[in-house]
């Protein structure tokens, strides 16, 4: 009898925590469709911004001159320091989401060790702070409830030190990865060069534009006041592709882990029922033992 009541025990358990992942799915799967709208959006946004450097790119007259006057686009061949911007997720219970975020910058940081290059980390997300910690790794700056959260003001904090350092010289280039939304049921690794700024190349002239241009000695000015808003829109970019990939991964973690959950029921009732099958057998054993005993 012990033993089919600790059966019975494990399979509520089981119950319990079947009914918790299918919440967890049907969270998910409602924050998904807003994250996953607001990725979008954002992709549209990206979209527009590239085509307007690019015309503008092409309006300057000679615009190799104009790019060499911008701080951002000055790259250097002798790299000493970089600096690794990555989001990661504040919560946990999302499969291998997180995990390959931070192989991913691991991989990042082994690479410029070996070429003897210094690396800062800028790290989002309490996971990937988490593991950086446990495994001694000194992070330049933390947030936490960002990635979770994140709004355009929180890119453009996060966004303007790293731009600000590399502007000064403190560092040679900064790079953006995090883990993006693909569908609903697959997340890719996207590593960004975010600077130095690569010029955009334009082959022919845009049609039906309607922006007019006047080169003047402002080009310059133009060019860096777009890019810092570009350099703000990666940011928030990757942290709203971030999250729809988080729920996207979530919610498929979750409905594996209902389905594993169905399946233990499935076997611990298999289990109960062979358990009470064999008490029962046993007792009818011993009665009929019992009786054929006294006759």
């Amino acid at each position: 009898m012990s033993n089919l009541k600790d059966i019975k025990r494990k399979i509520k358990s089981v119950q319990n925590t079947q009914k918790t992942t299918r919440a967890m799915k049907l969270v998910s799967t409602a924050k998904l469709r807003k994250a996953e709208e607001a990725a979008r959006r954002s992709r549209v946004y990206a979209l527009k911004v590239n085509e307007v450097l690019s015309e503008i790119a092409y309006k300057i007259n000679q615009y190799a001159s104009v790019a060499s006057e911008s701080k951002f686009f000055h790259k250097n061949e002798n790299l000493s320091k970089v600096d690794i911007i990555f989001v990661a997720a504040d919560k946990g219970l999302c499969g291998g989401f997180n995990v390959q975020t931070i192989k991913c910058v691991r991989n990042l940081i082994d690479e410029f060790k070996e070429k003897k290059i210094k690396v800062r980390l800028r790290a989002i997300g309490k996971k990937g702070i988490e593991f950086f910690n446990f495994q001694g790794v000194d992070l330049l700056e933390s947030y936490v409830g960002v990635s979770s959260s994140p709004t355009y003001e929180k890119a453009q904090n996060i966004i303007k030190d790293a731009v600000s350092d590399f502007v000064s010289g403190a560092t040679d280039q900064v790079i953006l990865v995090h883990n993006g939304y693909k569908n609903m049921i697959s997340q890719e690794i996207r590593v960004n060069d975010l600077l130095p700024v690569e010029p955009p190349k334009v082959i022919e002239e845009p049609t039906n534009s309607l922006m007019e241009f006047e080169p003047d000695d402002d080009n310059a000015v133009i060019l860096d006041e777009l890019l810092k808003k570009y350099f703000e829109y990666s940011m928030y970019y990757s942290l709203v592709d971030s999250l729809a990939a988080e729920h996207s991964a979530r919610m498929q973690a979750m409905d594996n882990a209902t389905n594993n959950a169905k399946e233990r029921v499935r076997e611990l009732n298999l289990a109960y029922n062979k358990a009470r099958q064999e008490s029962i057998t046993t007792e009818l054993i011993e009665i009929i033992s019992g009786v054929e005993s006294m006759k």
